[in-house]
């Protein structure tokens, strides 16, 4: 199996939704990359014909006013334009342009117009501003702008549209994959019902052309798989029915044989496990029906159950016992077939771990799990043999040369559990004892 780390998700909804996401979020940044890009040029070539005019209209200010006048008019120009002009000093500490596409574009440009020797910077003798040196004469001088100038500002409403629109993408995304998953949700529940030994309803065939043609087929499938059924018990039980009224004559003609007691006895015990495998195959017949051949659903004690079969046994001469139990409350079951389950199980125990041996019935409850267990002294099951045990028709392999029955006993248990959503485990003695645990899981409400 494939390794999956913890932290990504499992659903198909879940994947598909965050990969989603995440391309839209990589396609925003990559279109927020692209805008600031193109959007580079234009503004460095705007800031630096403005850094320039202002450059060029206060040199020109200067020059063409009179000397008494210019303190005045350097006062004016930093009062109501925020622009501070000062005298270019060899030990002035600038600081060196932050490396910056940006800014040494706009460097560039303005050396283009107002010169080569032109310099920039954002900080001068620690005072932050964007400067610009620029000459008079043979005086040089910096020219102090707002740095809110050069800064790009974004509005709080933009944040607020982005993210809008990136939730309604998510939005978008999330129930177009919602509307996909549904209705394979809906298959996946309908699969698990088969897998339980159920007949799911049919699912609904509308959608998109893959979901629809998938659902079409399931639903063929699922009736294929209820007829194939149907026919199987239908063929099994009338194979059943019509032998047992040529065991019935047969019974009676061993009554009537002039053979010795020996002989008749072997005959009887011949034609009664004759009828007990015609039995099993009713049996499992009735559990290819859907809900068991029609049985409903009633409140049943479960620990009355087992205490009725334990002392059903007991009164045919066999030790089964009932071990301590918890008081269960009644659970919805099928009655009939848990019974008939439950019986086969012991019948199994007998028949391996001898006549003889006590067997014994439990009912224990793990969270919301109910166990109904049989325990015998047998030799026990090999666990790489317990699935294939499960299986129609099948025994161990040292057993066949005594086989009795028709292989169908474990098989019908497992379809009564599953029936109740449940499951059949067959598990070695948790006491350590030497023989087979035989548990029927079902599920509280």
């Amino acid at each position: 199996m494939r390794f999956v780390p913890r932290f990504v998700p499992k659903t198909l909804l879940a994947r598909t939704f965050l990969l989603i996401a995440a391309l839209m979020l990589l396609s925003v940044l990559a279109w927020f990359a692209i805008f600031l890009t193109y959007e580079r040029e234009p503004r460095a070539r705007q800031i630096s014909q403005m850094v320039a005019s202002v450059v060029n209209l206060t040199r020109t200010s200067l020059v063409s006013a009179r000397a008494e006048a210019r303190r005045d008019l350097l006062r004016e120009l930093s009062d109501r334009e925020g622009i501070r002009i000062y005298p270019a000093e060899s030990d002035d500490r600038v600081a060196p342009l932050p490396e910056h596409a940006f800014l040494r574009r706009v460097e560039e440009l303005l050396q283009e117009r107002l010169g080569p020797d032109t310099r920039i910077t954002l900080e001068l003798n620690k005072e932050r501003s964007l400067f610009a040196s620029f000459s008079i004469a043979d005086d040089d001088y910096w020219i102090a702008l707002p740095i809110e100038r050069i800064e790009r500002i974004f509005p709080a409403q933009w944040i607020g549209w982005g993210i809008a629109a990136i939730m309604l993408s998510l939005i978008g995304a999330w129930l177009i994959m919602f509307r996909v998953t549904r209705p394979l949700k809906a298959l996946e529940r309908a699969a698990a019902e088969i897998g339980r030994g159920r007949r799911p309803a049919p699912v609904d065939e509308h959608g998109p052309e893959e979901i629809e043609t998938l659902a079409i087929a399931f639903n063929r499938m699922n009736s294929d798989l209820a007829r194939l059924d149907d026919d199987r018990a239908l063929i099994l039980a009338g194979i059943s029915h019509d032998l047992r009224t040529p065991l019935t004559r047969l019974r009676m003609e061993i009554e009537m044989t002039a053979a010795d007691e020996a002989t008749r006895d072997g005959m009887a015990a011949d034609v009664e496990e004759m009828d007990r495998t015609i039995g099993q195959f009713l049996d499992f017949a009735r559990t290819n029906q859907q809900s068991d051949g029609g049985e409903a659903l009633a409140d049943t004690d479960l620990a009355a159950l087992l205490a009725e079969l334990a002392e059903q046994y007991r009164r045919r001469g066999f030790a089964v016992s009932l071990a301590p139990t918890f008081s269960a409350e009644s659970l919805k079951v099928r009655p009939k077939a848990l019974r008939r389950a439950i019986a086969n199980l012991i019948d199994n125990a007998l028949r391996h771990a001898g006549a003889d041996q006590p067997i014994e019935l439990a009912l224990n409850r793990t969270g919301k799990e109910i166990h109904l267990d049989v325990r015998d002294r047998g030799p026990g099951i090999p666990a790489a043999e317990t699935e294939r045990l499960k299986l129609p028709f099948t025994r161990l392999e040292a057993a066949r040369s005594n086989a009795v029955g028709a292989g169908l006993g474990l098989a019908i248990v497992e379809r009564v559990a599953l029936a109740h959503g449940g499951r059949l485990d067959l598990l070695p003695r948790e006491d350590g004892a030497t023989g087979l645990l035989a548990r029927i899981t079902v599920l509280a409400d």
